[in-house]
């Protein structure tokens, strides 16, 4: 059976993330350490970090399945000095949160050159901002999430993550989390070739760097290169989809979350999915 939760709201405390998590019946979940749209905030409390490992245990779900995502202003990738330097002194602390936390992930996106520098000097900076995130903590695997493509962010073909991959250091401690609206509108055609589109991955990135799923459907076309989730059966990648991507015994051990729209279906797709799991 796959673990399967939504991006859930940590308003108040992250230690309401798991309690949010437990009221739709997830097996695993995603959070927001900090306010994803400040570059940062004020530093976990013990009491505050005690609470959440206690709601976490409450929930019975084990820090594997939980995937926590940094703030949607760093770009590791940036052309601007100053700019690239907040980005990473802003992902060093998304990642010591971590590690405060007890939780062993956390999802990013790759970064983009904004029309400044070639995709290739992007990607080594990603690679090097990742390298000194690592250096200065234990224990976390920095997670990179494969993107849309819009505009001129990185990491929406499969050789772009490989290449970053290859520049980190520890290559323990660096994963990816396959999104699979991202996917097929970065044109893999998830939908129609899905064997093919693993296979590709499993040749270009490699398995066993898989660490989780954002399971999403897609309101735009194949190949679009738009960033435009929809709720699970109701956009172009469809019902037969899921039901493929449920049943495929290779991604059992990974959290599958959810980045859906409608919050309000979360424990329908939830109970949906996890009939497709035991199928």
């Amino acid at each position: 059976m796959k673990k399967i939760g939504p991006h859930v709201s940590a308003s108040g405390g992250v230690f309401n993330a798991p309690i949010n998590a437990m009221a739709v019946g997830a097996s695993a979940f995603a959070l927001f350490t900090k306010n994803q749209r400040q570059w940062f905030s004020s530093p976990l409390q013990q009491t505050e970090i005690e609470r959440f490992k206690t709601e976490v245990l409450k929930s019975e779900i084990e820090a594997k399945y939980i995937l926590p995502h940094d703030s949607y202003l760093i770009n590791l990738g940036s052309p601007d000095a100053e700019g690239l330097e907040k980005s990473r002194a802003s992902f060093l602390d998304e990642m010591q949160r971590c590690e405060q936390l007890g939780l062993t992930m956390l999802n990013f996106h790759p970064g983009s050159h904004l029309k400044q520098i070639t995709p290739d000097e992007c990607m080594d900076r990603i690679a090097e901002s990742i390298n000194l995130a690592l250096e200065k903590t234990t224990g976390v695997t920095a997670v990179i999430e494969n993107t849309a493509g819009q505009g001129s962010n990185i990491g929406f073909a499969f050789w772009h993550i490989k290449r970053i991959i290859d520049g980190v250091n520890d290559k323990s401690r660096v994963g990816v989390c396959i999104d699979t609206c991202h996917t097929y509108t970065a044109g893999y055609d998830l939908k129609n070739e899905y064997e093919r589109v693993w296979q590709e991955f499993d040749d270009e990135i490699g398995m066993n760097y898989l660490r989780a799923i954002h399971l999403n459907d897609s309101k735009k076309e194949l190949g679009s290169r738009v960033d435009r989730h929809d709720s699970i059966g109701k956009g172009f990648l469809g019902i037969d989809f899921f039901k493929k991507i449920m049943q495929d015994r290779n991604l059992d051990h990974i959290p599958f979350i959810l980045e859906t729209p409608d919050e309000s279906l979360w424990p329908q797709e939830i109970t949906l999915l996890k009939e497709f799991s035991s199928l």
